[in-house]
């Protein structure tokens, strides 16, 4: 089971970190995703990180603003967003595609387990 963290309602310019942490297993040895979704829109993958040493991907639209870390002491993974902007509001989830460790190649499909979702709300 995967839970995030971390939402909240924020000004334009502003910054949130979500958290993803899990029970039952370890994120360690997985890569992880976080994908948002927006009232009326499809669900978009904003990120993954695979397992250490990290590679990263970004979609565009957050590039240079958001940050996915990982502290795997905590079993915990981070998604830092910066500069937030109104058209950052949706529902943020992470999630794990047990058993890969990168997120080359991966489909949204392969993504088998999901937190709850975590509401960014960015308006003034």
């Amino acid at each position: 089971q995967l839970v995030e963290s971390g939402g909240g309602l924020v000004q334009p310019g502003g910054s949130l970190r979500l958290s993803c942490t899990a029970s039952g297993f370890t994120l360690n040895n997985v890569a992880i995703g976080w994908f948002r979704q927006a009232p009326g829109k499809e669900r978009e993958e904003v990120s993954c990180i695979s397992i250490t040493p990290a590679s990263i991907i970004y979609t565009g639209s957050v590039e240079g603003r958001f940050t996915v870390s990982r502290d795997e002491a905590k079993n915990t993974v981070y998604l830092q967003m910066d500069n937030l902007k109104p058209e950052d509001t949706a529902i943020y989830y992470c999630a794990a595609p047990i058993p890969y460790p990168y997120c080359s190649g991966l489909t949204t499909g392969q993504y088998n387990t999901w937190g709850q979702g975590t509401q960014v709300t960015v308006s003034s």
